[in-house]
């Protein structure tokens, strides 16, 4: 008896997990793909100027750079 307890909550798992992956596959991903991708653009466009990686950093403002010069005797 346990083993036909396993066989058939397994099936029905197997049964959800089909059902879902139906749902998925059934999903048009390509128009949010699509609109996420339009959005990205604009909002880099319209950000391009304050983009560190774009403009670059000035050497006042720059946390990382060195303060000393270092000398090897």
């Amino acid at each position: 008896m346990p083993g036909s307890v396993c066989s058939s909550s397994s099936i029905i798992q197997a049964k959800r997990m089909v059902d879902q992956l139906r749902v998925e596959a059934g999903m048009e991903r390509f128009k949010q793909i699509s609109l996420a991708a339009a959005e990205l653009v604009q909002y880099c466009q319209e950000h391009r100027r304050s983009d560190p990686l774009l403009t670059g950093i000035t050497a006042s403002s720059n946390p990382f750079k060195d303060k000393k010069t270092c000398i090897l005797l």
